[in-house]
């Protein structure tokens, strides 16, 4: 069974923060719900904590909303979705790519670019928010998922 809560107080404080401080987001949109001790779901629905947890005890629940972002070592690195929900708060640390850029980051390929940022990273293509990456002084790590990355042309 997987374990899941939703934040109140002080732990949603602390997510709040990280992402403040990371991205200039100012306020999630919904309900901070953690699986695990990592993932973060976004959920604006009309359930209530007792209401979900009832559910449960009747049929698994795996997962509460969307997947928007994951803590990694007390920093916060938004997912694809998270970065295009909260795309309109997002005001720092915004790499914007090129066209060729683009492609390669969403076939999965990391960017050799020195970006001069370090940590996480919006990654973004002219309106489209794409997710997150690790800046380090000579290249952007890449995070998306295998299965949701674009496949290679064949010449």
């Amino acid at each position: 069974m997987i374990e899941w809560r939703f934040l109140k107080g002080a732990e949603r404080k602390e997510i709040e923060k990280a992402i403040e401080i990371e991205f200039g987001i100012k306020k999630i949109p919904g309900e901070v719900i953690m699986s695990g001790s990592e993932k973060l779901f976004l959920f604006s629905g009309d359930l209530s904590e007792e209401d979900v947890s009832k559910i449960s005890e009747l049929v698994p629940v795996e997962r509460i909303g969307v997947y928007f972002a994951k803590v990694i070592a007390g920093e916060v690195r938004l997912s694809i979705e998270g970065s295009q929900i909260l795309k309109y708060q997002i005001k720092k640390n915004i790499f914007e790519l090129d066209e060729k850029q683009a492609e390669s980051w969403m076939m999965g390929d990391e960017l050799n670019v020195a970006s001069g940022m370090k940590g996480f990273v919006v990654m973004k293509y002219r309106d489209n928010f794409m997710g997150c990456g690790k800046a380090s002084l000579e290249k952007i790590s890449n995070f998306i998922p295998k299965t949701r990355r674009l496949k290679r042309r064949k010449e």
